[in-house]
């Protein structure tokens, strides 16, 4: 079956790429606008919007993969507008425990059928230094990551410890996904 990822996440795709699935990108035309402030309900609602913008398009037999990935400490935080934004998020990690909730969208075509759920992981960060954070923003590394830090590269550093999926806080919480593919029918791990 064909399986489609919308999303041009290269952490995504990584990740799908080392499950060995032969999938597509098509990148979602979904613009994320909610006035809803609940973190669980915000990134199900925008990873299914996702998928549903590349699922409408789908005539044949597919599954379409939508994902929405939010670091969440007392408000929600996404991508950093800047390097000012990136520092000022660090230094409300910093020292204390976050959460990363990644909201996940799959369509099987053309029956439209739907499964969303979502995935949540507590983050630990040490306490960060001034100098720290600075060199960190300076990497470049924030600019395009959900609460201006990536588990998978240097912010690694920043991280003493989580509790549950590690490939959630990287953008796509793997057993999840395989629990919504089985439920559709199909098995990552064929036996």
């Amino acid at each position: 079956m064909r399986i489609i990822l919308a999303s041009n996440s290269p952490r995504r795709k990584e990740i799908l790429s080392q499950l060995g699935l032969q999938y597509d990108v098509i990148p979602s035309s979904y613009e994320e606008k909610s006035e809803n402030n609940d973190p669980y309900e915000l990134v199900m609602l925008f990873a299914e919007n996702k998928a549903k913008s590349v699922a409408e398009s789908i005539k044949e037999k597919a599954l379409v993969i939508g994902a929405d990935t939010i670091v969440y400490k007392d408000e929600v935080m996404g991508k950093p507008k800047s390097k000012a934004d990136a520092a000022g998020m660090l230094k409300k990690l910093s020292g204390s425990t976050h959460s990363v909730i990644t909201g996940i969208s799959v369509i099987q075509t053309p029956e439209m059928k739907i499964i969303t759920d979502y995935e949540e992981t507590i983050v630990r960060f040490k306490d960060i230094s001034e100098g720290e954070i600075d060199a960190y923003v300076r990497s470049g590394e924030p600019a395009d990551k959900a609460g201006a830090y990536a588990i998978q590269g240097l912010g690694s550093l920043l991280v003493q410890g989580i509790e549950g999926c590690y490939f959630n806080v990287v953008g796509l919480p793997v057993y999840k996904l395989s629990v919504i593919l089985e439920k559709l029918g199909y098995k990552l791990l064929n036996c």
